[in-house]
């Protein structure tokens, strides 16, 4: 009985027996494109559902922002009843998705070759920390991957330690990776009725997702340390203090270095050969710095922000979250929805992308553990 919907993804059914972040990620996005995501969790549920403070009327916010437009059924695998129910499951499905130790899932008969032999057009995902070859032994933790990968390297104060990023950013990366890797699957299926397997693993994604810190070690075999907020090859592009609070000034061009001149009052800087090319000025930072720094002293963030986005030179205040909501909010991006109807209404994150003909629906709120149970159980004991 699968959820009726009239998304891109309509008629498409993912068994998801992924945790955490990156899986479930990946499959609310595909919820949101009209998927039907069913949510296999354990008998305690998803990790994430305890994962507290904050919370919203008792419910982890952790385990809210991931799990919207989903079903869930609690299994235990370990029961052979239980099992029977979640390789049937995976029988039917067009996608299943798991992060599970890699060859974790073989022992219930849900590992890729079972699942294809029974399903042979399905889309199978697997997302692990370090790959199914020599990490597969290897714990797949956000934390670890910003460590073993450089980013906490690249990140901090140069005189201080190394920081991690506010977020589980490599975790949220390869849930997109995993997403792109099952569109592009199950496109391929389309045309040729033959599924695959879509392997995604965190470091891998990281490595990507650190883009010209990569390249310059792989394409110029230079190691890059961490600057603070500064950038290594752009300048200005950084926070820089104003007469209340800091702003972000970035000048990715001369153009906008010219601009931001104007703005500031002193258009003669950007005739000085000192800071007439980008790589002038980034030669030149430390003494190009404090003048653009004397002239912002005269006003505060928020007016530089207004007269410098007039201009078209990128800038912005440094925001806590709410301030980020709120200026969404300004530029008319309704960056909050509404899932679920009545007392089980829940606020959520507008899905990332617009769609002029199939926008992203958010039809079910994040289930309470095994909330749908016995319907799924009922429909997946029925014959095919």
């Amino acid at each position: 009985m699968p959820s009726s919907s009239d998304g891109p993804l309509a008629g498409i059914l993912v068994a998801d027996f992924s945790r955490i972040l990156a899986g479930p990620y990946a499959t609310m996005l595909l919820a949101d494109l009209g998927a039907d995501v069913v949510k296999v969790e354990g008998p305690r549920g998803d990790d994430t559902r305890t994962w507290m403070p904050p919370v919203r009327e008792e419910v982890s916010t952790y385990y809210l922002g991931v799990n919207r437009g989903k079903r869930s059924i609690a299994l235990d695998l370990r029961q052979e009843a239980d099992a029977r129910v979640a390789r049937e499951l995976a029988r039917r499905a067009d996608v299943v998705i798991e992060n599970f130790k890699p060859g974790g899932l073989a022992k219930y008969g849900l590992d890729f070759d079972a699942v294809r032999a029974g399903n042979p057009g399905v889309v199978y995902s697997s997302i692990s920390g370090f790959g199914s070859g020599a990490g597969k032994d290897v714990p797949g933790y956000d934390l670890m991957v910003q460590a073993v990968s450089g980013l906490m390297s690249l990140t901090g104060d140069p005189d201080g330690s190394p920081f991690r990023a506010g977020i589980s950013v490599f975790d949220v990366m390869a849930g997109n990776h995993a997403t792109i890797g099952i569109l592009a699957a199950l496109r391929h299926r389309d045309r040729t009725g033959q599924g695959q397997h879509v392997e995604v693993n965190l470091l891998s994604s990281a490595l990507t997702g650190l883009v010209n810190h990569s390249s310059a070690w792989v394409a110029g075999g230079v190691v890059p340390y961490r600057m603070g907020n500064a950038h290594p090859s752009l300048f200005p592009y950084e926070p820089l203090p104003t007469a209340d609070n800091d702003l972000i000034v970035t000048a990715g061009n001369d153009g906008q270095f010219r601009k931001l001149c104007q703005v500031l009052g002193v258009p003669e800087l950007a005739e000085d050969p000192r800071f007439a090319g980008n790589a002038d000025r980034t030669r030149n930072r430390e003494e190009l710095r404090p003048l653009l720094v004397a002239e912002l002293a005269r006003h505060g963030a928020l007016e530089w922000f207004e007269l410098l986005t007039a201009a078209g030179v990128p800038s912005g205040p440094i925001n806590t979250i709410d301030g980020g909501f709120a200026m969404a909010e300004r530029f008319g991006l309704d960056p909050i929805v509404e899932v679920g109807e009545g007392e089980r209404a829940v606020p959520t994150t507008r899905h990332p992308i617009r769609f002029s003909e199939t926008p992203a629906q958010y039809r079910l709120p994040p289930p309470g553990l095994d909330e749908h149970g016995d319907e799924l159980r009922q429909w997946l004991e029925a014959p095919a």
